[in-house]
């Protein structure tokens, strides 16, 4: 938030109680399913949270896909802190010090109880502009938040200050933000899953979420018709998805459900099918903790087990902070119906949602990954590391290739541009550049690649941010851009421009329309990114790493995860 907007807000934060107290919480009448949603006003932004948008998927709907609501809601208290649906635990490894400590502290009952995790948690939250009316027409930003597919909720992520930006340069929004099961209970993968129809829940979530926006935002003064969708790290996968569930049909009740999209570290991950032997050895482990091999059908006996029990047995499995980092054990999968085939393959055919969209990266994204692989101390551990652990599909060759093209962690390691520095174990740099490459930053030039031939009409505009350059072993990390861009907890050039381009964006589909922070270029056009630096912006040609880059373009079908 620029220094201005806080001193601009500073009469109403000051205010006395009693003038609070005497002001009407706002109040607004939903129309579907009909709810009275009584929200709060804090800072000249109302807020609305925790507003249901689908059945609570308990009983038999557990594990099934959302299903939409049929019958009014009456009085919803919108002032609350909305559930989060059920976390996901993390591994821990007891010798692996620093991040055995990070473990096991998030595995305590007081950070489990924290996030008021439940299954009767697909909530929504809108927050506007106080004294927005339902006639405003502002453009809508749909958050869909980041952890993994395994941990997060709307109550992690509250917009005021995104709202309050907004307002003050000139945009107003309505931002909102959606719940979605993670973990276990909305990516579930399996031939058992797949039978039932019962695959990628979470983004089956969010696109009901993305209907209840369709059908109810323009009560609370947001335009139905200029949804932009915005995601950080599995958000923004999930944003790419979404573009590509039934092979790029946006469409609801004759119009498109969005109209532009923000990647936020995050696009296209190749992955192998639900019931690949990957998922499947997933979806037989839960079964097994869960007590049910011996049932006749063990999907049935999941949704019949105590919650307590699936919670164990759903994260019984590796996570993301343990050895096996990105290669998740929960994540979109190609299940032939809401998404027909790998993102790569989709991207390829054209089958996905022609919008303008921003995608880009943390200069260093792999770095808060490579913390966990502490004993991998040479380049042939590494190799063995990536073809047991993460691309099956691959030959020993095409693992040599691709290792071998992180020459020196000088030149290819990261944090990257610090030489010898922060290599905290001697193959810390490396594995650091690896993961956030493959995960990420490269992953997002090839799709980049990609839609400029198959779609070349449609515009796009990539950044690569280093405003944390300099920050021992972690760099410009993964997830500081939620500090820096969603919190906006430092008022510098990087938080001001990236918000006012996004603004900017949301609101003319063009990053550069309606602002003087000078001309981002199209990436489809001139394969420049933009760099956001702490103080200032530049230009960057996307061809590092070519080597790297050309590696992965040509052998991408051998590795999906």
């Amino acid at each position: 938030m620029r220094v201005t907007t806080i001193l601009a807000l500073l009469p109403l934060a000051l205010a006395a109680p009693a003038r609070l107290e005497k002001r009407a919480n706002p109040t607004v009448i939903a129309p579907s399913p009909q709810a009275t949603v009584v929200g709060s006003n804090i800072l000249g932004v109302e807020a609305f949270k925790g507003i249901p948008y689908a059945q609570p998927p308990v009983g038999q709907l557990r594990l099934k896909p959302p299903q939409p609501l049929t019958s009014a809601l009456g009085k919803v208290d919108g002032t609350g802190i909305p559930r989060a649906c059920p976390q996901f635990f993390f591994s821990v490894d007891p010798a692996a010090f620093p991040t055995n400590v990070l473990g096991v502290l998030l595995n305590t009952p007081l950070f489990q109880a924290a996030t008021n995790a439940g299954e009767d948690c697909l909530t929504i939250n809108v927050q506007r502009p106080a004294g927005t009316k339902a006639d405003a027409k502002l453009p809508v930003l749909f958050w869909i938040f980041g952890g993994g597919f395994e941990l997060g909720s709307t109550a992690m992520y509250d917009g005021t200050s995104l709202v309050a930006e907004s307002v003050a340069q000139g945009k107003p929004i309505v931002f909102v933000a959606v719940n979605y099961r993670v973990g276990g209970f909305g990516f579930m993968p399996g031939k058992e899953i797949l039978a039932d129809g019962s695959a990628n829940l979470g983004l089956l979530d969010q696109r009901l979420g993305l209907q209840w926006v369709a059908d109810n935002i323009a009560a609370f003064g947001g335009d139905p018709e200029k949804v932009t969708i915005w995601g950080e790290s599995a958000g923004a996968i999930s944003v790419m998805d979404q573009m590509m569930l039934y092979d790029g049909n946006i469409n609801y009740k004759g119009k498109p459900l969005f109209r532009a999209g923000i990647m936020n570290s995050g696009s296209v991950v190749p992955a192998d099918p639900v019931d690949c032997p990957k998922g499947q050895a997933i979806y037989d482990t839960v079964v097994q903790k869960a007590g049910c091999s011996g049932s006749a059908n063990t999907l049935s006996c999941l949704r019949d087990v105590p919650y307590t029990k699936l919670l164990n047995a759903a994260n019984s499995v590796p996570g993301i902070l343990s050895y096996f980092t990105v290669n998740l054990s929960y994540l979109p999968r190609p299940d032939g119906k809401a998404l027909t085939a790998s993102p790569d393959v989709l991207a390829a055919a054209g089958k996905y949602a022609k919008v303008p969209f921003i995608v880009g990266d943390q200069e260093d994204e792999g770095t808060l990954f490579g913390l966990f692989t502490p004993n991998l101390t040479t380049t042939a551990e590494i190799t063995t590391y990536l073809t047991s652990i993460f691309f099956n599909s691959a030959s020993p060759t095409q693992i040599d290739q691709l290792v071998g093209s992180y020459q020196t962690i000088t030149e290819d390691g990261s944090p990257f541009r610090t030489g010898l520095l922060n290599n905290i174990y001697p193959q810390f740099k490396r594995v650091a550049a690896m993961l956030g490459d493959f995960t990420f930053t490269l992953t997002r030039r090839i799709f980049l690649e990609v839609s400029s031939q198959v779609n070349p009409d449609v515009p796009s505009w990539s950044y690569l941010a280093t405003y944390n350059y300099g920050t021992p072993i972690m760099g410009t990390f993964h997830g500081s851009d939620i500090l820096q861009v969603f919190n906006g907890i430092l008022p510098n050039n990087a938080a001001k421009t990236i918000r006012g381009y996004y603004y900017s964006f949301i609101y003319n589909l063009d990053p550069n329309v309606g602002n003087n922070f000078g001309e981002w270029p199209q990436w489809s056009k001139s394969k420049k990114l933009i760099e956001f630096q702490a103080n200032k912006n530049e230009y960057l040609d996307d061809n590092f790493r070519s080597d790297t880059y050309d590696i992965l373009k040509k052998n991408v079908a051998s590795l999906r995860v």
